[in-house]
C-alpha cells in the first residue's frame, strides 16, 4: 500500500493511476445508429495484423500491454473462442478496436476499445460500445468491466461512466517505459515525457 505523498518514479518507467469500472446490467438507452459503420470479426487474427491495429489505436495513449506479448502467447489470446477481436469499419479501412474477453466463466471484461485519432469525435465511440455491450451480455454474465488509466485519453473514463460503467476501485501501476524498449515508437505519447 502506498503511504500518502510524494513518490518518485525510477527512471525509464512509467506511472498511472488505474481506475476499474463495471456495469451488471445493459442500459436501458436505446442504443445509436451505426450510420456508415460496420463491425468485423477477427477469429483467428494473424499477430502482425493485429500489432498494426493495437498501435493506430493505442500508440497516442501509450498501449503496450499486447506489445509485450510473444506471437505464440498474443495467437493464443486471438484464437481463443471465448476472446472476440472486432473492428468497426467505415469505407472498408479499420477505424476501431474492441476486444470482447468471456474466458472468465460469469463475467466479461472489455479487454481494449478505442478509435483511430481521425474518427474520434464522430459518434463512431457510442457506436462501438453499444456493440459491445450486447456482445458482452449475450451470454450469460453478471458483471461486464473495463478498466482505463490517466495515460489515457481523458474523454475516456467519463465516456465509460455515461455508457453504464460504475467506478469500483482504483490502483497505481507502475511499468517499463515502451517507448524505451522499442516496443513503441520515441514520439508516442507527446503528453507523457520520457525519462531515460
Amino acid at each position: 500500500m502506498l503511504n500518502p505523498g510524494f513518490h518518485q518514479i525510477p527512471r525509464g518507467m512509467v506511472a498511472t493511476v488505474v481506475t476499474y469500472l463495471e456495469m451488471t446490467a445493459p442500459p436501458a438507452a436505446s442504443p445509436p445508429q451505426a450510420h456508415d459503420f460496420t463491425f468485423a470479426r477477427h477469429t483467428a487474427a494473424d499477430p502482425e495484423w493485429y500489432r498494426t491495429m493495437f498501435r493506430a489505436v493505442g500508440e497516442d495513449w501509450l498501449w503496450f500491454g499486447r506489445l509485450y506479448l510473444a506471437d505464440d502467447a498474443l495467437t493464443a489470446i486471438l484464437h481463443d473462442p471465448d476472446y472476440e477481436v472486432w473492428t468497426l469499419q467505415q469505407d472498408g479501412q479499420n477505424v476501431g478496436l474492441v476486444e470482447i474477453d468471456h474466458r472468465t466463466s460469469g463475467a466479461c471484461e472489455l479487454a481494449y476499445f478505442g478509435l483511430t485519432p481521425n474518427t474520434v469525435g464522430k459518434g463512431a465511440g457510442r457506436i462501438m460500445m453499444a456493440h459491445a455491450v450486447a456482445q458482452a451480455f449475450a451470454r450469460d454474465v453478471d458483471r461486464f468491466h473495463v478498466h482505463t488509466c490517466t495515460m489515457d485519453s481523458p474523454q475516456a473514463l467519463p465516456f465509460y461512466m455515461r455508457a453504464g460503467f460504475t467506478a469500483m476501485k482504483q490502483e497505481v501501476e507502475i511499468a517499463p517505459d515502451p517507448r524505451l524498449s522499442g516496443h513503441l515508437p520515441a514520439d508516442a505519447s507527446a503528453h507523457i515525457p520520457v525519462f531515460k
